[in-house]
């Protein structure tokens, strides 16, 4: 099975209220939307609280091959292995995001503008507002 995930992360204040969203296509055609209420965090844990749902979901799901998608070029080189995670608290994310790549096996993390991901960005913001667990 084919995914390719769109994620977003928001934080209102950085740190402050947070949201993950978590778009998934199957095969090219729409297929389930998260959105999940993080409480207070960082914009940057919020984005890999993100990408680590949607790669959680992606091993539920048995997927072969995995495109994720997301607008944090933070998040998108660390995973990428071009930049270092020096903040402590990023750390284990990116251990726990690079364990659930390694466990799916076909894996391409890429940037993508924030106009291209619109849909895990209204999720992001609709956890918050709506404080969905």
């Amino acid at each position: 099975m084919d995914l390719t995930i769109y994620t977003d992360g928001a934080s209102r204040n950085n740190p402050g209220e947070a949201g993950a969203g978590i778009f998934i296509m199957r095969d090219g055609e729409p297929f389930e939307r998260i959105a999940r209420y993080l409480g207070t965090t960082t914009n940057n844990i919020a984005e890999y609280s993100a990408a680590i749902i949607g790669l959680e979901r992606a091993v539920q799901l048995k997927a072969s091959t995995v495109k994720l998608n997301a607008d944090s070029e933070l998040l998108v080189k660390q995973l990428n292995g071009q930049y270092k995670v020096k903040n402590e608290g990023l750390k284990p994310l990116h251990a726990k995001a690079r364990d659930l790549i390694a466990r799916i096996g076909s894996v391409e993390v890429q940037y993508i503008p924030r106009e291209r991901n619109k849909e895990a960005d209204a999720l992001a913001n609709r956890a918050i507002d709506e404080k969905i667990t």
